[in-house]
């Protein structure tokens, strides 16, 4: 059949179903009007057909309702039923529906014209081959796991040189829509068609894949557990046979240790509650395995557990000097605690003895006074007897006044000056056990609180986890790095931590995941931070705050020669006849190759230092090194810290001020200088907004007391330029405010400053000075630097007892309350009387007095 040999056929029109060239398949056919038809196409003589689909499902069918391209089909078998014919169709070709035309036998005929296909421009393309080649071998494997017998799918293929039959083929097995059958019938291009029966045929796969994948899961799931209650039936039974027990007596166990638990009332009720439920559970219920953990973990909680303390003030006092050098505040602190626990003890245990004495002394009253109570029932004489005075639990009254309540410390302190080993340290030097947590990072708050056993995989936080750990009701409970909690979605573990160190609540701290109260009381808990300003102020509040120092130079070189040096040495295989690092090469470490306020870095040197010694020694190169000040540049390299120094001489424009940082304190240098301009002030250098304010008031003390300070009213009209290096550091606070006015008005004056003194103080726009912080570091930088002379605000005057003896007996400290005292120290040449700066020969009578609200 050509194009120019279009025939009329009967139309079989098919609902749901495309039937594809090369297919066959058998049709259930019922509608008089499609007997018809094939009663027609029979009397055809090549029993041909058009088989076309319908647009839509119905039962009456008319011409609008059929697709145009259908297939022309050939009638294989027609088997007559109750219900209508089974006709078995072979597709053999495309077919277009010229026009449908309505017969007078009451069925539709088509003239049907064969529609050819487009083959792909070369059967050798490299592209087509693939295509091809990669669509049978998906078909194949579509067919194997469809359930198709392995040789029956290969036999099929191997039947098929085609690749338009191929497609044809797998198209008219795929489970796709109706719509995509037809529109693969009607794509007449070979190679598409080959590659969207590709994608189908892919997407079959994956959806089987993905089937499977569920399915094994299911069954595994489902086997692990029939697997798991089978063995534990084997193992009750094999149980029995060795008479090992009944599976009542763990339970049994468990339930005696919990009975004797000192358990508050609560806890009691929950726990015997959560007991009678896992006892009408199966050992295999999941509702059994969560409640006999919680159980477990009820009791391995220390209930009433507690170590035994020692309260040997000199023999803890010994322990701590033993461990870290110096800390005496919080060395103090500790035997203040044992001191107070031991009177506290010899308190109890004469009101132990009191209510005693006094039963006696009041039965010889009465037996004096009224001889007939003598004989009085035992009723009527327990009625008349006077009452025993409280026990000391029963006087506990508020918790905060029980003087077996732990103090909560805060230790605040720059990094690796000793908080966290201290911690431990007292743990040691008090006899109890020692628990440590790092709240860094922390987030949730369940962390400190626990889960609610309603969920999943719920477990109790990190404080009663530690008390688990503890095993005693009164450890030292370290809580490290306070200040790093963060706030998330989940909660805030700092407002979590509020409950746990306040002493008018802890003693009745409740976990979500326990949900009975447990008493925290007794605990020493002790939290370390960094920055102070980054824990929140409630729970500051309910601490008491001991602060953490940097170590001066002459510190850390004890703390090396006592303990760094000797652990380093152990730690490296060396001891003290191979090695010897004198106080000189010492020294030169502190200074040039660390910069902190702590000893960690320290530690990291003398380490690395050790090492170099003993790839010497083992390469038999010496066997003893003496490590001086040479020595250290040679083996540890050149040096790595830069500190400023004094500088060499006096400069106009240049004062030096202290800064102070968690690695400790330091000096630096504030420059002003004029230039043509039109009176404005340029601040660079990274300074903060409050270094910047400081700088303005300044300025503004100076334009306002341009006489009292003798500077020419026209250098107003200059450019005033400060800079505070190094300009790559960020660099904020009200300290500098003494040493930009000094600068600035050294530089407008065209006086100079003194190189040999620094100074630190928050100015006002009236000249006074304001106190400061960190005056220990800031001192102990300058004295670093080669500085001997400062400038403080008076109101920090007492801050000076934080000095070690030996600073303070090598430094002069002039204290200063407003600015005129500050130049006529600072600057050269310069004196203060009656409110009046003077320069030289100056005489108070002919030099104005500065504005200020003091008296003088």
């Amino acid at each position: 059949m050509s194009d120019s040999d279009p025939l009329s056929l009967p139309v079989l029109p098919l609902r749901d179903l495309v039937l594809f060239p090369g297919v066959t398949v058998p049709i259930a056919a019922g509608r008089p009007a499609t007997l018809k038809a094939l009663e027609a196409a029979q009397k055809h003589k090549g029993k041909l057909i058009l088989a076309v689909t319908q647009r839509q499902n119905t039962r009456d069918v008319e011409a609008d309702g059929l697709f145009t391209i259908g297939t022309i089909a050939r009638i294989e078998q027609v088997q007559r039923t109750l219900s209508g014919v089974q006709v078995l169709l072979h597709g053999r070709e495309r077919g277009m529906a010229m026009r449908y035309d309505e017969t007078s036998d009451g069925y539709l005929s088509a003239v049907v014209r064969e529609v050819e296909e487009m083959p792909p421009s070369s059967m050798e393309d490299p592209a087509f081959v693939a295509l091809y080649r990669e669509a049978r071998a998906r078909a194949g494997e579509l067919g194997e796991k469809s359930g198709l017998a392995q040789d029956a799918v290969r036999q099929v293929l191997a039947g098929i040189d085609e690749p338009g039959r191929l497609a044809d083929l797998v198209a008219g097995y795929i489970d796709i829509s109706q719509e995509e059958r037809q529109a693969l019938l009607e794509t007449l291009s070979i190679e598409e068609r080959v590659r969207r029966v590709l994608i189908h045929v892919q997407r079959q796969l994956e959806i089987m894949d993905a089937q499977s994948n569920l399915k094994s899961k299911v069954q595994e799931e489902i086997g692990d557990r029939q697997k798991e209650i089978f063995l534990r039936e084997q193992l009750k039974a094999i149980q029995n046979e060795l008479g090992e027990g009944e599976e009542g007596d763990d339970l049994a166990e468990l339930g005696a240790k919990l009975e004797g638990l000192e358990l508050p009332p609560e806890g009691r009720k929950e726990v015997d509650r959560e007991m009678k439920r896992l006892s009408r559970f199966g050992r295999e219920a999941m509702e059994a395995q969560v409640i006999r953990t919680y159980l477990e973990t009820v009791a391995e909680l220390p209930w009433s557990e507690r170590s035994e303390e020692r309260l040997d003030q000199a023999e803890a006092a010994r322990i701590l000097d033993e461990d870290h050098y110096g800390l005496k505040e919080v060395k103090d602190r500790i035997l203040e605690l044992l001191a107070v626990r031991q009177l506290c003890l010899e308190a109890e245990a004469r009101e132990a003895e009191e209510p005693h004495n006094e039963d006696l002394a009041v039965e010889d009253i009465d037996l004096v006074e009224e001889p007939e109570a003598a004989e009085a029932g035992p009723e009527e004489a327990s009625e008349e007897a006077a009452p025993r005075p409280a026990t000391p639990e029963s006087a506990k009254g508020d918790p905060e006044d029980d003087p077996t309540n732990a103090p909560i410390l805060l230790f605040v302190g720059p990094p690796g000056v000793g908080k966290t080993s201290l911690a431990k340290s007292i743990a040691r030097s008090m006899g109890r056990e020692y628990v440590r947590i790092s709240l860094g990072g922390a987030r949730d708050e369940a962390d400190i609180r626990g889960h609610r056993r309603t969920y999943v995989g719920a477990m109790p936080g990190r404080i009663i986890k530690g008390m688990k750990q503890a095993g005693t009701k009164n450890p030292v409970f370290l809580l490290d790095e306070v200040d790093k909690l963060g706030v998330s979605f989940q909660g805030d573990p700092a407002s979590a931590l509020l409950e746990v160190l306040d002493p008018a609540q802890n003693d009745s701290f409740t976990d979500h995941y326990m949900g009975i109260p447990f008493d925290l009381s007794e605990v020493l808990f002790i939290c370390t931070a960094n920055f102070l300003q980054n824990i929140p102020g409630p729970l500051v509040d309910r601490m008491e705050m001991i602060e953490f120092s940097g170590y001066t130079e002459r510190e850390k070189q004890a703390i090396a020669s006592q303990y760094l040096i000797p652990r380093q040495l152990r730690r490296n295989g060396l001891n003290a006849e191979q090695i010897e690092i004198g106080e000189d090469g010492l020294a030169r470490v502190i200074s040039e190759f660390t910069r902190e306020a702590g000893v960690r870095q320290l530690e990291r040197e003398i380490g690395r230092l050790a090492r170099k010694v003993a790839r010497k020694i083992a390469a038999r190169e010496v066997e003893h090194v003496a490590v001086d000040a040479p020595k250290v540049t040679e083996l540890l390299g050149r040096p790595k810290v830069h500190p400023e120094k004094m500088a060499q001489q006096d400069q106009v424009g240049v004062a030096t001020g202290m800064f102070y940082t968690p690695a400790g304190g330091d000096i630096m240098f504030v420059e002003a200088t004029t230039m043509p301009g039109k009176g404005k002030l340029a601040l660079t250098g990274q300074l903060g907004d409050v270094m910047k304010e400081s700088a303005q008031a300044a300025w503004s003390y100076a334009r306002s007391n341009a006489q009292a300070l003798s500077i020419d009213p026209q250098d107003f009209e200059r450019d005033l330029h400060i800079h505070v290096p190094a300009g790559a550091i960020p660099k904020d606070g009200p300290s500098a405010g003494v040493t930009m006015a000094t600068a600035l008005i050294s530089s407008l004056s065209g006086r100079p400053a003194r190189h040999d003194l620094a100074m630190t103080g928050e100015i006002t726009l009236n000249g006074r000075v304001l106190p400061i912080g960190g005056v220990k570091e800031k001192i102990l930088g300058g004295v670093r630097a080669g500085i001997r002379q400062f400038l403080l605000p008076k109101e920090n005057e007492a801050d000076l007892e934080d000095l070690p003896k030996e600073v303070i007996d090598q430094i002069e400290v002039t204290p200063v309350k407003e600015l005129g005292e500050v130049l006529a120290v600072s600057l050269c040449d310069a004196s203060f009387r009656d409110g009046r700066l003077l320069f030289g020969d100056q005489r108070p009578e002919d030099v104005a007095p500065l504005t200020s609200n003091f008296e003088h």
